[in-house]
């Protein structure tokens, strides 16, 4: 089937991407595969080319793997999310830095895929490094007869975060296996844990609705920024990525991460 070979490629792709980095340097990996718009949050968004041509090699190994992955039925987008963990002398050295990975891929016109979006989060040390992938379970691939679009969907579960709450509009729009995101915290997998994250979180959330989606007819993403006040003040800004997909006829999040920008000092 045409869907299992694009998502097999999209997988196979990412780990080629991890296995130039292991074997060549990090920067050739990045700049191998990298789209020429491909974004980075490094932690702030920057042209991912522009950032690593304008940097040295570096001895330090950062290497990863897929733990899941999803494409949209007709192959032009695809991403995957996994673990990582940083060497900082290279494959000799104990890992001291660990989190998960999120990349978005776009298939280019020769057919090959690279990423236009590349962003993360640090946590603790897992309770193990894992290799093995897993995709969706629904299997079923919405043909999006009524040409339904994501943006539009989105405008409602702004709505919702501006005149409700957060919590209230990821229980609306939150798929059932949503994949949720936050700095220092291991992944949040599946609704119930992303609700319990959600409400958890102090003061208000305020998203920027000035974002653009990128996708598919089955599946889309998005890229904007957000801040978090308490008691009336910004006490955290910085940008989130959102990935939604077409389910029994709704869109519905699948993925997010929230990537705070530390102020400059």
């Amino acid at each position: 089937m045409t869907g299992q070979a694009d998502l097999q490629k999209v997988v196979d792709t990412e780990h080629a991407f991890a296995q130039f980095a292991a074997d060549n340097s990090t920067k050739g990996a990045f700049l191998k595969f990298i789209a020429d718009d491909g974004l980075l949050f490094l932690p702030d968004k920057v042209n991912g080319k522009a950032h690593w041509n304008g940097r040295w090699p570096s001895s330090g190994l950062l290497s990863w793997a897929p733990n899941y992955a999803d494409v949209s039925a007709n192959g032009i987008i695809g991403y995957t999310t996994g673990n990582w963990e940083y060497r900082a002398k290279g494959k000799g050295d104990t890992p001291a830095a660990f989190g998960e990975f999120i990349t978005v891929w776009q298939r280019q016109p020769d057919g090959q895929y690279k990423f236009v979006v590349d962003i993360g989060v640090g946590h603790e040390k897992p309770g193990k490094y894992s290799t093995d992938w897993v995709t969706t379970g629904d299997n079923a691939k919405n043909a999006n007869d009524k040409n339904t679009s994501a943006a539009d969907t989105a405008h409602g579960f702004f709505e919702i975060v501006l005149k409700e709450s957060v919590k209230k509009a990821y229980e609306v729009y939150a798929a059932d296996d949503i994949r949720l995101y936050r700095e220092d915290k291991l992944p949040f997998l599946g609704k119930k844990d992303a609700l319990k994250a959600v409400a958890a979180e102090k003061g208000v959330v305020a998203v920027s609705k000035r974002s653009s989606f990128f996708g598919a007819a089955d599946l889309s993403y998005t890229v904007s920024t957000y801040t978090r006040s308490v008691d009336g003040k910004v006490v955290e800004k910085g940008n989130y990525v959102q990935i939604w997909k077409l389910k029994a006829g709704k869109w519905r999040i699948v993925l997010d991460i929230f990537k705070p920008v530390p102020e400059k000092s």
